[in-house]
């Protein structure tokens, strides 16, 4: 059982503050993150579908992130990120 008397302050060590990161989020709280380059390719087997993937290396300001996407929608969308192979490729 947790009662509040069991509380006590924390020892607060400047060394271990992060620095505060700006991140500019929209109306609908999601970021705009830009795909920069394809990291992997992958064929996911279900099954009786073969489903080809892309992991996606995404930036925002100062955010990195790696995501599995389908290729198809990728294609639609970035299409200039599959002409320059391992080239970064950076949206507007």
């Amino acid at each position: 059982m947790f009662h509040i008397s069991l509380l006590r302050k924390a020892d607060v060590d400047p060394a271990r503050i992060l620095p505060r990161v700006l991140v500019e989020v929209k109306e609908d709280l999601t970021l705009k993150l830009r795909p920069i380059r394809i990291l992997d390719r992958e064929v996911k087997e279900l099954r009786r579908k073969k489903i080809p993937i892309v992991r996606i290396l995404w930036r925002n300001a100062q955010i990195e992130e790696q995501t599995w996407e389908r290729e198809a929608e990728m294609r639609k969308k970035y299409l200039k990120l599959f002409e320059l192979p391992g080239m970064e490729y950076e949206t507007s």
